[in-house]
């Protein structure tokens, strides 16, 4: 029987599926869009227009990189202020052209560098999470790798929200949690069971939407899982498109509000 913690090695496995795979997989004539058109652009947040099944559409996600070139010019995916701004300018898009959009998780956190908080990153998440709360174009964000803490909820708030199988989506690493805990982080196994962090105990606890099976794990078989979870936009996609838009923004709006009356912290 798998543990919490064999989700948490899967998430961070060097061969997982990552976000531009996803992309490549699911959607045609991806055109990128760049920059936050005031500093920079960061390329740890990647985004643009799509064609899902024909349909335009807003694709938006963390992407880490695989070698370690590409690792460093993705800075792990981890997303500096401007990565934000340029995902909040392409979100106010979709909204103008009235087109879904969608979002992948896969982040251990924000970048937590000096320059990062010079340029403004606690004011870049927030205004994310405000942006994508009240958006009136439909959201679904799905996780794919890692979502830790702020830098994962920037991009998660949404109308429907997955997870594959073996992600992990959490307020802090099981490694930080341990070292606040414990004072080691030698304890990060104990720490993951404590903090609930996969998708079978986050489905339960009302977190999220769907959890998508990935089998032995996404990086074993990725076409059949890639496959399951196009299936999955698809229906989502469908149930709430054709929502009122006000009334859509209420239901994301409240359900990210009930989050903190239904979760129990352990301790």
């Amino acid at each position: 029987m798998s543990t919490v913690w064999d989700s948490v090695q899967l998430a961070r496995h060097a061969k997982r599926p990552l976000f531009m795979d996803y992309v490549n997989q699911l959607f045609t004539e991806f055109d990128e869009l760049h920059g936050d058109r005031a500093f920079a652009d960061d390329k740890a947040i990647l985004g643009g227009l799509a064609r899902f099944n024909g349909q335009p559409v807003m694709v938006i996600g963390q992407h880490r990189g695989r070698s370690t070139r590409e690792r460093i010019a993705h800075n792990f995916g981890m997303a500096n202020p401007e990565g934000y701004r340029k995902m909040i300018r392409l979100a106010k898009m979709a909204e103008r052209f009235n087109i879904p959009l969608m979002s992948f998780v896969d982040t251990q956190g924000a970048y937590p560098g000096i320059g990062a908080e010079e340029r403004g990153q606690a004011q870049a998440i927030a205004e994310s999470i405000a942006v994508f709360t009240s958006l009136k174009a439909p959201i679904i964000v799905t996780i794919i790798g890692e979502g830790g803490s702020g830098g994962a909820l920037a991009i998660g708030v949404g109308d429907r929200v997955n997870m594959l199988q073996n992600s992990i989506y959490s307020v802090i690493s099981p490694e930080g949690c341990a070292s606040i805990l414990w004072k080691t982080a030698e304890k990060a196994q104990d720490a993951s069971e404590a903090l609930k962090l996969n998708a079978v105990n986050l489905y339960q606890l009302g977190l999220i939407d769907a959890v998508i099976d990935e089998g032995e794990g996404a990086h074993m078989q990725p076409q059949p899982v890639m496959e399951a979870l196009k299936t999955l936009l698809e229906e989502q996609l469908a149930e709430i498109v054709d929502m009122d838009a006000d009334e859509r923004c209420e239901q994301r709006y409240q359900k990210l509000k009930s989050f903190d009356s239904e979760v129990m912290l352990p301790g």
